[in-house]
């Protein structure tokens, strides 16, 4: 047996589905249903219950003696057609992508909201030699330290200018040490490291674009910086911070070889 909510649902859908961009005008009222007549002269019948609801929830707008569908009605129709179930209304205002990030010291793929970050929006755009402006590697360091910022429950204890330490509160205060699990200690710790190795002058960017999810304008503004300089410096932070989380291999001293002639060695 159909849920109450779903059958609605579908109800729904067939009455704006069936109303487009026309207007409906009432023909005659049958008991618990309605019909309906649209302005090219189709007519079909609803179920009561579903016009007054589509009129509750703004789907459907009166005008004198018609109705008609509002902009609320073709976002409803795209959730219900995108195929995404509960989570529709989210799908449509969502950009997601997997990534392989790090997780307390193990690869995992997750899944990344690429719309909801500005550092999204960076990785997708393009050089003017045609090339991505941010390498990847660059864009996952910032998703593995904004992942760290987040697990080591930092958002809601930093300012702008905030340092890389593990807490402000004595380890007996409540809120302080003593209250964080070692899992977010450790993301602490992982945070300070990253921000040390990028150094005081780029840090603040990326922070700011990473874990703020401040867009580069706003960082700009904040910091007096000039337009369009925030985007450089902070392709430079990131792949800073890419080297720090992956350093590149030393490369192997060459092996000493001498050179001579066969008979450079004197015979016993």
């Amino acid at each position: 047996m159909n849920r109450p909510d779903v059958d609605m649902g579908q109800a729904l859908e067939a009455l704006l589905r069936f109303a487009g961009n026309r207007s409906l005008t009432l023909k005659e009222a049958g008991g618990a249903h309605l019909t309906l007549r649209r302005d090219d002269g189709a007519e079909r019948a609803f179920a009561a219950a579903a016009i007054r609801r589509a009129l509750t929830d703004g789907l459907l707008a009166r005008e004198t003696d018609r109705l008609l569908a509002t902009a609320a009605a073709r976002s409803f129709l795209r959730r219900r057609l995108s195929g995404a179930g509960d989570d529709a209304y989210g799908a449509q205002h969502r950009d997601d992508a997997m990534r392989r990030l790090e997780v307390e010291g193990s690869p995992q793929i997750v899944r990344v909201n690429r719309a909801e970050s500005p550092l999204g929006v960076l990785a997708r755009m393009k050089d003017r030699q045609g090339g991505l402006f941010l390498p990847e590697e660059a864009v996952l360091a910032g998703e593995r330290l904004h992942a760290d910022f987040t697990r080591g429950q930092l958002q809601p204890r930093v300012t702008a200018s905030w340092e890389p330490r593990l807490s402000s509160h004595g380890d007996g205060a409540r809120g302080g040490i003593a209250d964080l699990t070692d899992s977010a200690l450790s993301a602490r710790r992982r945070v300070a490291q990253a921000v040390d190795s990028i150094g005081p002058e780029l840090a603040g960017v990326v922070l700011d674009v990473c874990c703020f999810m401040k867009g580069l304008e706003t960082v700009e503004r904040e910091r007096q910086w000039p337009a369009r300089s925030a985007k450089l410096l902070l392709r430079a932070a990131l792949l800073a911070l890419s080297r720090h989380y992956r350093p590149p291999t030393p490369e192997r001293r060459a092996t000493t070889l001498h050179w001579g002639a066969e008979d450079f060695r004197p015979s016993l």
